[in-house]
This record gives C-alpha cells, structure tokens and sequence, in this order.
C-alpha cells in the first residue's frame, strides 16, 4: 500500500497554516482560520501563497514570498503535524501482516524526509519517493512506478491512497489501484466523486477491508 503525504498518512495543515499565518503576522496582517487554509494544504506552498496573499507564480513578488515560507516552514516542520487517527493502526496491521507500505509525495524530499524521521516513519517505510525524486511528480505515473520498482512489485500489486485528484491520475497512469482518502484535504477543483477512484474512503481504518487481513477492524 502506497500512501500520499500530505492529507493522506499525515495531517500537515495546522504547520503549512502556521507558517503562511506566521508570513502574515510579520506583515500585520490577521491570520486565517485553518478551515479556509486547509483544503489548498495539497497544492504546498502555491496553494498556501494564494489563500494567504492572492499570489500567484507569476507575480513578481512569488518566488521571495515562496523562499521565504519554505524556510518558515522548514525551521517548524513538525510541530503540530500528527498521523491521522486511525493511520497508526492501519500501518500496524499492514506490518503484522506481513505486507509492505511507502509515502509516495510531492513534497520535496528537503520536508518529507525529515518530517517522516521525526515522526518515526522512516525505518518502517519499504519506499520513499519524493516530489524531486524523479523529473515529473504526480499526476504523472513516474513516481508511482519508481516506488514499484523500488519495492519489486508490478504497478497491478499496489495500491495507492491519496486525497487529491492528481493522486487518482496518477494510480491510474501507473495502472494501480488507486483510493480517495474523503477525510483528507480534497482541494478545490473537480469533487471525489468525479474523480474516478476505484474506492472511496471515509476514515483510514476503511483501508482494512481494502487488504487480506482479517478481521476488518471497521
């Protein structure tokens, strides 16, 4: 099982959050609510910029504004970033079962490695594959097939969850099985529904019933 990091395996809104609030404290500006903020959390720092200071990539203020939130968030990668409940024993039972789990991302290895060391992932991880791991990130296939090859598998063998749509392109492009995760972030654009995952979940704990374990803890 291949997981999505951002919305999927982890929470990582209430620190994405902090660190464009913390862009705007310095400005004197309010801080917005984390329910406005959270469901651009997938779309990293462009997502974080637009919600927070109606920036886009072609703005010539961007790429400074975009320098100076990575190093924010950098300098409080884990702070308040936490599994989401019921993550801890799916990965478990996966474990005991005798199966395999990876992160496939598109946040750059600069954050997701560390913030999965300290989160204590990182040796438990068969495969961890970045944003920058290989030329093209999601919703193109190539991460998705790097992590199969790195764990031997044929793509059909694995399945992956993620809570955006680039994540179903992307299980699709790589012919895996791809799941939405309905309790992540979920963006803006298209609703689940459309996005043509071969199963939707509401909690994590809904993966048991994907897996041969048994029982179904849910």
């Amino acid at each position: 099982m291949l997981f999505d990091l951002d919305g999927t395996l982890a929470d990582t809104a209430p620190d994405l959050a902090d660190a464009v609030n913390l862009q705007r404290h310095t400005r004197g500006m309010t801080p917005l609510p984390l329910a406005e903020l959270r469901p651009l959390v997938s779309q990293g720092a462009r997502g974080m910029l637009r919600a927070g200071f109606g920036l886009t990539p072609e703005h010539a203020d961007y790429a400074a504004m975009r320098d100076e939130f990575l190093a924010v968030y950098a300098s409080n990668l884990c702070l308040k970033t936490r599994l989401f409940d019921g993550m801890a024993q799916v990965l478990d039972a996966i474990e005991s079962a005798g199966l395999r789990w990876g992160v496939v991302t598109n946040k750059v290895a600069r954050f997701s490695e560390p913030l999965l060391e300290a989160m204590g992932l990182v040796a438990r991880a068969a495969c961890i594959v970045s944003g920058d791991t290989c030329a093209r990130a999601k919703p193109y296939p190539d991460p998705l097939l790097e992590a199969s090859r790195r764990l031997g598998l044929p793509p059909a063998a694995c399945m992956y969850v993620g809570d955006d749509e680039r994540d179903i392109q992307a299980g699709h492009a790589a012919a895996m099985l791809p799941v939405a995760a309905l309790y992540g972030y979920l963006g803006d654009g298209n609703p689940p529904a459309a996005w043509g995952a071969a199963h939707q979940i509401e909690h994590p704990l809904d993966l048991l019933n994907l897996l041969p374990l048994s029982p179904p803890m849910r």
